[in-house]
């Protein structure tokens, strides 16, 4: 078994809304190999994966960003999302967490919109890169120079665009996250201009939005779950009508002595009114 990160220790940055095979199966890999992988992020707990834009399974936080020291690490792990690095580039702790890694020359490896918190970092000047096609705008505006490559080596940095490139992604980081820092500026080869805009949005991620479910569907699958658990916790129906029968009874027969009751009350009320109203003897 291939065991070539032994002894090296891992930083994953991530929060919320973290693409679930960016970071799981990057992860594994890298444990396969006998790395340390902590999970770093904004809050302790579980936070939650997401496939495309449908909610997955949650991964266990070992360290929040103000607990966890870039000293302690060899290395950066960035998985993308739509959600999860949008919230860590608006994070101060977050952005000198990552800029700690790249002035000590350790290796950073991102896919998808990890990218992002490079740019919002500062780190992106004179860069080469690659990412998300839909993010190729914010990285040429933060000074990098953009790829449409599987994956792209420059230097420390190394990145894909997405899920699609996971194979080679995670083939590159093995042998990135092997190298000691400080690791000099090579790998990838000089390149002037970036690669054009994309003309129209993957069709994957526009076929699979058409087929997902409408949060009313969903919406009433909850209530009808729901309401399926309250009638199991119902009492059968015919011990329900005995105790109603019951019930009627024993409010019949309340009624019969209540009436009772009353129509003596009533005949004690005339006979006193009567003897009220009779004549005094001297």
């Amino acid at each position: 078994m291939d065991q070539r990160l032994k002894g090296r220790r891992i930083a994953a940055l991530a929060a919320d809304g973290f693409e679930k095979v960016e970071l799981v199966v990057p992860m594994k890999a890298l444990r396969a190999a006998g790395a340390k992988v902590d999970v770093i992020s904004l809050r302790h707990g579980n936070i939650r994966g997401v496939n495309l834009h449908e909610p997955a399974s949650r991964v266990h936080v070992d360290k929040t960003i103000s607990e966890a020291e870039p000293d302690e690490y060899d290395g950066l792990l960035l998985p993308g999302g739509f959600i999860n690095p949008d919230l860590l580039r608006q994070s101060a702790e977050a952005r000198a967490f990552v800029r700690a890694f790249d002035e000590a020359g350790k290796p950073i490896a991102s896919l998808c919109h990890g990218p992002w918190v490079l740019a919002s970092a500062g780190l992106l000047q004179g860069r080469t890169l690659t990412s998300w096609p839909g993010v190729r705008d914010d990285l040429v505006n933060a000074g990098a120079t953009w790829l449409d490559q599987q994956f792209v080596r420059d230097g420390n940095l190394a990145t894909s665009r997405g899920p699609q490139d996971l194979i080679p992604f995670v083939q590159g980081c093995l042998d990135l996250f092997a190298e000691d820092a400080p690791i000099a500026g090579r790998g990838q080869q000089p390149v002037s201009r970036s690669a054009p805009q994309a003309n129209e949005p993957p069709a994957l991620v526009v076929g699979a939005m058409k087929w997902l479910p409408k949060p009313s569907l969903r919406t009433a699958l909850g209530l009808g779950a729901i309401a399926a658990i309250i009638m199991a916790t119902r009492p059968p129906r015919g011990l329900r009508r005995s105790r109603t029968r019951g019930n009627g009874s024993g409010t019949n027969e309340m009624r019969r002595v209540e009436t009772r009751h009353g129509t003596s009350a009533t005949a004690a009320s005339r006979h006193h009114g009567m003897a009220g109203d009779a004549p005094v003897h001297q």
